[in-house]
C-alpha cells in the first residue's frame, strides 16, 4: 500500500487506532454494505479495495484523486539512486513494500540493479513495518531494525539515539514526504540523501474527483476513503478550485464518514479538523472491515413499528422485508424520525434538517411525498401543533 501509513464526525481530538474487536461484528449479514455509497479515492491497488467493498454490497464512486508517475519517465529517480551508489550510505531507511520494489525494479530497467543492491547491503538497514521488511528480505538484504509503531518518526528516533553525526543516511521516501522528519536527521549530523521510487501526479481530463467532491458535499456519500495522505491535499486543492472546500470540511464533520489506512493518511484530514477512524492494523482488510462494523454500529435504523418491522441501511429501506424505493428528501426526514424512536420531533428541527427555512408548506409537501411512497402512510403520524413521529 502506497503512503500510507473512520468516523466519528467530531473537530479534531488525537488520532486513535480502533481495534475490530471493540465494536459488534456485521460479517454476519450477507450483504453488510447494502444501501450504503463509498467513495474510493486511491489509484494503486484500487479495484481490490472497490471489488471488496461491491462484495459487501456498496456503490462504490471511484475517483482517483492522484496516480503513480510512470517509472520509465521518472528520470530524477535514477539520478537519485546513482547518487545514493555514490555515496555509499552508512545507513538506509525503507519505508514501504511497494516503494522497495519499484526502487530495485527501475535500478535493474536502466542497468544499476546490482550496484544498488551491492550499496544497500554494505550499509544498516532501518525498516518502517513488516512489509517493507519482507520487501528488504525478498531483494536478499537483511535489516537491523524495524519501527515498533510503522512510522518514520519512530526510525528516526532509534537512529539518533545511536548517533547519527557524521554519516550519510538514504531514505526511501514514498509519495507524501515527512520533511520534518529528514531535517531532524540532518540537524543532528546526518547527511540525507532521499529518492523517491514513486511519485504522485494528477490524472489528467478527469471530472470524477470534482463529482465525488459534489457527492459529498450533497449528503449522497457515506464513507469517503484514503490509502495516502497526498489524495487528501489533492482533494483538498481540487475542492478549493471548485469554490466547495468549507462545504466539504463541513460535510467530513458531520454525515460522510473518513476512513483511512494508517496515521500518516489521517494526519492531513486531522490537520484539516478532522477526526478519522484508523484500523488498529494498518492494512487493507482492517480498513474494509471497519468501515462495515462502523456503518452497521452508527448508519442502521431498525424500528418495531405498527406499520412493521423498518429497517433504513444508508438508502437502502425495508419494511417487512420489502425493499421500498424512496428520493433522497422524504429519506432524509425518515432517517430522522426513525432515529428519534417514536418521539416527537418539531416542524422546526424538521425544517432545519431539510434546509427548509422554516417553510411550512415546503416541509407539508415534504412529508406528504414520504406517505406517499410508504406502503403504510400512516407510519408517520401527525401530532397536532408538536411536529411528527413514526407510530411503534
Amino acid at each position: 500500500m502506497t503512503a500510507v501509513d473512520t468516523v466519528a464526525p467530531f473537530p479534531s481530538p488525537p488520532v486513535t487506532s480502533v481495534s475490530a474487536q471493540e465494536v459488534p461484528s456485521a460479517e454476519g449479514a450477507d450483504l453488510p454494505l447494502e444501501g450504503f455509497r463509498i467513495g474510493v479515492t486511491s489509484h494503486r491497488r484500487s479495484q481490490d479495495l472497490i471489488e471488496a467493498l461491491e462484495r459487501r454490497g456498496a456503490e462504490v464512486l471511484h475517483a482517483p484523486a492522484l496516480k503513480i508517475a510512470p517509472v520509465q519517465e521518472d528520470f530524477r529517480l535514477i539520478d537519485d539512486t546513482r547518487a545514493i551508489i555514490a555515496a555509499k550510505p552508512d545507513l538506509c531507511i525503507a519505508t514501504t513494500a511497494y516503494g522497495m520494489r519499484r526502487w530495485c525494479e527501475a535500478a535493474d530497467s536502466f542497468g544499476i540493479g546490482d550496484e544498488l543492491l551491492e550499496t544497500l547491503a554494505a550499509c544498516r538497514m532501518f525498516v518502517r513495518g513488516p512489509k517493507a521488511r519482507g520487501a528488504v528480505r525478498a531483494a536478499g538484504l537483511a535489516d537491523v531494525g524495524i519501527s515498533s509503531d510503522e512510522t518514520t518518526a519512530t526510525l528516526v528516533d532509534m537512529l539518533l539515539a545511536e548517533g547519527v553525526r557524521g554519516k550519510t543516511v538514504a531514505v526511501q521516501l514514498h509519495g507524501y514526504t515527512d520533511v520534518r522528519q529528514l531535517e531532524r536527521l540532518r540537524m543532528s549530523g546526518a547527511t540525507v540523501l532521499t529518492v523517491t521510487p514513486y511519485r504522485w501526479v494528477k490524472p489528467e481530463g478527469e471530472d470524477k474527483l470534482p463529482r465525488l467532491i459534489e457527492a459529498a458535499c450533497s449528503g449522497n456519500l457515506d464513507v469517503l476513503t484514503f490509502t495516502s495522505a497526498p489524495a487528501v491535499d489533492a482533494m483538498w486543492s481540487t475542492a478549493h478550485e471548485m469554490g466547495l472546500y468549507k462545504q466539504l470540511i463541513e460535510a467530513l464533520k458531520t454525515t460522510v464518514t473518513t476512513a483511512v489506512v494508517g496515521p500518516v493518511t489521517a494526519q492531513p484530514l486531522i490537520d484539516a479538523g478532522l477526526s478519522p477512524l484508523v484500523p488498529e492494523r494498518f492494512r487493507m482488510g482492517a480498513l474494509i472491515r471497519l468501515v462495515v462494523e462502523h456503518l452497521a454500529l452508527n448508519h442502521v435504523r431498525r424500528l418495531d413499528t405498527r406499520s412493521g418491522n423498518v429497517e433504513l441501511r444508508g438508502r437502502s429501506l425495508r419494511i417487512n422485508g420489502e425493499q421500498v424505493e424512496m428520493a433522497p428528501a422524504p429519506l432524509l426526514l425518515l432517517r430522522a424520525l426513525l432515529g428519534a424512536g417514536g418521539a416527537v420531533l418539531s416542524r422546526d428541527s424538521l425544517s432545519e434538517l431539510l434546509e427548509l427555512r422554516g417553510s411550512v408548506h415546503a416541509l407539508d409537501m415534504t412529508v406528504s411525498r414520504l406517505r406517499s411512497s410508504l406502503p403504510d402512510g400512516r407510519l408517520v403520524e401527525t401530532v397536532v401543533k408538536r411536529g411528527y413521529r413514526i407510530r411503534v
